[in-house]
């Protein structure tokens, strides 16, 4: 049996064990959940410094809103790929993706708002909002016990997540053929029960990420892995926003 693992690839099994089979780790340099709390709580602010500086261009009319998304996009993913790779450059790249991933989530979420300012105004506002209630529900969900990062439910998140990662990059392969899947986009019944489902499995996937920086800590990881798990912790939580920020976009187009 799996010691733990997670729905998010970034905080599976196996980058925790790898770090401590092979890292000398003491009491003073060993991974802790309010270290790595704390950690998140940096990364997040970085990101939400840079998303304000995407959202103001934005608002003032500047041509790099584009930009940002590509560049934030593109290159939180380039920065993702090395950290999962490198999990000792987690004190590093970790900030890094956190910069980026703001410019990304800001110029989204600024194009979000100018365009849903009549149907849905405050939809960012909205979604922010409902994200640290969903984040802080699953939390306490988890802190006490009411639900229980089980194998079985493990492997459901898994599942689920690898199966809707797949449909999403099939998805943006068949948009550069200009085929589009509509319940992505449209707000028919069909589109927003897509939708709950996405939303609901981003926010399940939060007890996993939980449970595995609890194991983390307890199994003894090196300090770095704060970051590294920081950085799991931050991938999940803008998922979970961009899904609600979804879905919200399609109920207000009923």
């Amino acid at each position: 049996m799996s010691l733990f693992k997670s729905g998010n690839p970034t905080l599976s099994e196996n980058r925790f064990k790898d770090t401590v089979l092979h890292d000398v780790v003491t009491h003073d340099n060993a991974m802790t959940v309010n270290g790595t709390l704390q950690k998140f709580g940096f990364l997040f602010l970085m990101m939400m410094g840079t998303a304000f500086y995407a959202w103001k261009e934005y608002a003032e009319g500047g041509s790099n809103a584009l930009t940002f998304i590509y560049v934030g996009a593109i290159g939180g993913l380039v920065v993702a790929i090395a950290l999962i790779f490198k999990k000792e450059w987690a004190p590093y790249l970790a900030p890094l993706y956190a910069l980026l991933e703001g410019l990304f989530v800001g110029a989204v979420s600024a194009y979000y708002s100018y365009a849903f300012a009549e149907v849905a105004p405050g939809i960012v506002l909205n979604a922010v909002g409902l994200t640290f209630g969903t984040a802080i529900a699953m939390y306490l969900l988890y802190s006490f016990k009411v639900i229980k990062a089980t194998e079985r439910f493990r492997s459901i998140i898994i599942t689920a997540t690898a199966g809707i990662a797949i449909f999403y990059l099939i998805a943006f392969g068949l948009s550069f053929v200009g085929i589009r899947i509509p319940f992505l986009h449209e707000g028919s019944a069909i589109g927003i029960g897509f939708s709950v489902f996405v939303v609901a499995l981003a926010a399940l996937n939060l007890i996993l990420d939980f449970d595995m920086i609890e194991k983390g800590a307890e199994l003894g990881a090196p300090k770095y892995m704060e970051w590294y798990g920081a950085f799991g912790l931050l991938v999940t939580i803008v998922w979970l926003y961009l899904e609600i920020l979804r879905l919200l976009s399609k109920i207000s187009k009923r």
